[in-house]
């Protein structure tokens, strides 16, 4: 018996660990707020998709502590526009133009460089 119940004690705190935090997705306006997490509950990103599904308007990723790493555009599922890119020593800003990577500008707080990548 007592085997029994440390086997369902044991079954039940796998269960517990091993559960998926589902994404939220609420309706505003003509289109739905989606919200998508880490295990530990806090956001992992955040955008909107259009009334077809797509990808459509802001887009926001986050680091487990919180910190946004990515911001961008989506128009009808195609990245368009400025993106940003934030690590811990540098912000890469990258233009989209079709879908495809026009030209990256990358600056470091280490050495105050700045790279440009042009496509």
């Amino acid at each position: 018996m007592r085997n029994l119940v440390i086997a369902i004690a044991l079954m039940f705190s796998a269960t517990i660990f091993a559960q998926e935090v589902k994404p939220t997705f609420e309706k505003q306006g003509d289109l739905i707020k989606g919200t998508f997490f880490y295990q530990d509950g806090s956001v992992r990103q955040q955008g909107f998709y259009n009334k077809e599904g797509k990808l459509h308007g802001e887009w926001k990723s986050y680091d487990a502590t919180g910190k946004k790493i990515a911001m961008g555009q989506y128009s009808q599922g195609v990245k368009t526009g400025k993106w940003f890119f934030w690590s811990a020593d540098k912000l890469s800003e990258v233009n989209y133009s079709d879908n495809q990577i026009a030209d990256v500008t990358t600056w470091s707080n280490k050495d105050n460089v700045v790279v440009n990548y042009n496509n």
